[in-house]
């Protein structure tokens, strides 16, 4: 490490243990301003670090980079609430958990990683990264507070879970944390065995979760986590970290999900990223096609309807959307919004989720004719019994 870069993680620590220092500092968005205003910071607290220094260079990436950012600071204990992780990781001996400088900033991007390249875009949360290890993370979670979920978001996947979760978004008092990759990290600990949950395992999800809930503008009320469609297979481990927290299952009609899949593939169709066992899935031929994408959507749907009878769920199918958002998911939530919120939750519903700059368009009818005759018995082949008894479980709840 050079003399530099010494300076510059100590600078990186007094930042860290200085609320009013990291807050002012945070908020500064034009690079030479920050330089500036940072190094004449440092120079008073005996820190030489001239303007050159605190300018991080533009790397062009425009994917990955929350990756290419070495945190600056290390800790055993937890940053402040303004800071949320961004990743897990390998360290030199141990599983690490890495933070980014988020601020009050709200959480309003369809997804956590767009959340994260905004935040990657100021220049103190790029230029002063946080890590602790998971050993760390989680013998310390109890020392901060934060607010126990109001509600967890599972689905089946293309099937309006985005919808929910940015129409939940508008309401201004109400965190939702959107398919956070290190919560995904934390549940695939668990090697896709879900009779095999023992307490410190829940405990890390707990501690995961929490660590988004935590107070970072000081008006939150309630507190949503939207999850990937696989974590449903991860259900007992989520019944043991959160007993009492409702959740709900969102799917559609399994030849509209399936022919979305085809068009492109979601990232659980990929054998790489998530291996067929993971599912149970035991007999692969290494090429996933129709028939392999029809048997992921059956075991994330048959995990629903072993799981759901403790009470805690609702099954909500796409037809019933938007308005189920607010006539059931939010009264289970225990969610509530005035005219005026409730007013920006449906401009929400009428754009596109994931591209909120488009109007919203209903495809159904569209994907409904690209289905062939093949693909309908394939879909009710592998998922025409699931989704029935799905069908049977919401109206059971209804009625």
């Amino acid at each position: 490490m050079t003399k530099a870069e010494s300076t510059l993680s100590q600078f990186g620590a007094l930042a860290l243990t200085d609320p009013t220092l990291h807050m002012r500092l945070g908020e500064i968005g034009d690079a030479a301003q920050f330089a500036a205003a940072a190094s004449a910071s440092a120079v008073a607290h005996g820190l030489p670090l001239a303007p050159h220094d605190l300018l991080y260079p533009s790397n062009g990436d425009a994917v990955g980079v929350s990756r290419l950012i070495e945190p600056t600071v290390q800790g055993s204990r937890w940053p402040p609430p303004q800071w949320l992780p961004i990743q897990v990781a390998a360290g030199d001996e141990e599983l690490v958990v890495d933070w980014t400088y988020f601020g009050t900033r709200r959480l309003t991007e369809s997804f956590f990683e767009g959340s994260v390249r905004r935040a990657l875009r100021l220049p103190f949360s790029r230029l002063s990264g946080y890590r602790m290890s998971l050993r760390d993370f989680i013998d310390h979670a109890e020392d901060t507070q934060s607010l126990a979920p109001s509600g967890f978001i599972f689905h089946m996947s293309r099937c309006g879970s985005t919808l929910t979760a940015q129409m939940l978004a508008a309401l201004p008092r109400t965190v939702v944390v959107s398919e956070a990759a290190p919560i995904d990290a934390v549940v695939q600990l668990g090697h896709g065995h879900p009779d095999d949950v023992d307490a410190r395992h829940a405990r890390l999800l707990a501690a995961m979760v929490a660590a988004y809930g935590r107070h970072r503008s000081g008006d939150e009320r309630n507190f949503v986590v939207k999850l990937d469609s696989w974590h449903t297979l991860a259900l007992p481990l989520f019944a043991r970290a959160f007993p009492s927290t409702p959740w709900v299952f969102l799917y559609r009609d399994p030849v509209e999900v399936l022919v979305s899949q085809m068009r492109q593939p979601g990232s659980q169709m990929v054998p790489e990223f998530m291996p067929p066992n993971r599912y149970g899935i035991e007999v692969f031929d290494g090429v996933p096609d129709a028939d392999y994408y029809a048997c992921v959507l059956e075991r994330i749907c048959r995990a629903v309807v072993e799981n759901a009878g403790n009470g805690r769920a609702l099954l909500i199918d796409y037809r019933e959307l938007p308005e189920a958002v607010f006539t059931k998911i939010m009264p289970h939530f225990g969610i509530t919004g005035s005219e005026s919120e409730c007013e920006a939750m449906r401009f929400a519903a009428s754009r596109d989720a994931k591209a909120p700059g488009a109007a919203f368009l209903d495809d159904r009818e569209s994907k409904q004719r690209e289905a062939s005759d093949n693909l309908r018995a394939l879909t009710e082949r592998h998922i025409g019994g699931v989704y029935r008894e799905l069908e049977a479980l919401r109206a059971g709840r209804s009625g």
